[in-house]
């Protein structure tokens, strides 16, 4: 299992969160409209993930959506929010999930029209849970597109540059209050380990009221960009992740 993006709320328009990150040296992009979830994004593509900068378009529409995400965004307003993982069998894994006594939302289909107006679309699986200051549980999704297309088409449309491709992630860091409880409950939503394809996940005890991500690191790190709340260990622009 893959980590496939990383949720960071803002309260910005997806330009200024585009135009924010270029300056820093990294190539992001709008990514578009989910139109039954009221909410627009930006992207930052890197070798076998991605960022999404997530922000509400139609508060009118976010606030009827019904949808985990949506709900988590509306309560956080601004920060990280939660990671999705990437399956190429959400079906099973549904089974699998409910098997281990977790309540799902059961597979949802889902899409977004890029600027372009090109129809994205994916398949998602959440973990059924209230919404609140404790730590959620990631989401799972199931592309459309086969990797090999998705990245190539990605290629193509100038979303993936080859320098960001350089980018690799290394960890994401969670801030949480009783960091064996979590452990025991990661390991089962995932398979028994923490270790994902291209991600490893660390806990933190956090001092603060709320349990989130706290920190994202990329290989070769060394600097730190703060955004909107969130820290990220980035490489400067240039530098050879792979090292």
């Amino acid at each position: 299992m893959y980590l496939d993006h990383i949720v960071h709320f803002v309260e910005e328009e997806p330009q200024a969160a585009v135009d924010f990150w270029n300056e820093q040296g990294f190539s992001a992009v709008p990514g578009g409209q989910h139109l039954k979830w009221g909410t627009h994004n930006a992207l930052l593509y890197a070798k076998d993930c991605y960022i999404e900068w997530l922000s509400v378009e139609k508060p009118e529409i976010a606030a009827k959506a019904n949808h985990p995400l949506t709900a988590l965004l509306l309560h956080d307003g601004i920060g990280f929010g939660t990671i999705c993982l990437r399956t190429k069998a959400i079906e099973e894994l549904d089974v699998r999930l409910k098997e281990e006594g977790f309540e799902t939302s059961g597979v949802l289909e889902a899409e977004r029209r890029t600027n372009a107006g090109k129809l994205i679309q994916w398949k998602m699986l959440f973990i059924k849970e209230a919404v609140s200051n404790e730590l959620p549980s990631p989401f799972f999704i199931q592309w459309q597109e086969d990797d090999v297309a998705r990245l190539d088409s990605l290629r193509k449309s100038k979303a993936l540059l080859p320098e960001n491709e350089m980018l690799e992630l290394e960890k994401c860091v969670f801030g949480v209050h009783d960091i064996a409880a979590i452990t025991e409950k990661w390991r089962k939503m995932l398979g028994g380990k923490l270790e994902l394809e291209n991600c490893r996940i660390e806990f933190q005890l956090t001092g603060g009221k709320k349990e989130r991500l706290e920190s994202v690191a990329f290989k070769g790190a060394d600097q730190t960009v703060a955004y909107s709340q969130g820290v990220y260990h980035m490489p400067r622009k240039g530098n050879n992740t792979s090292n």
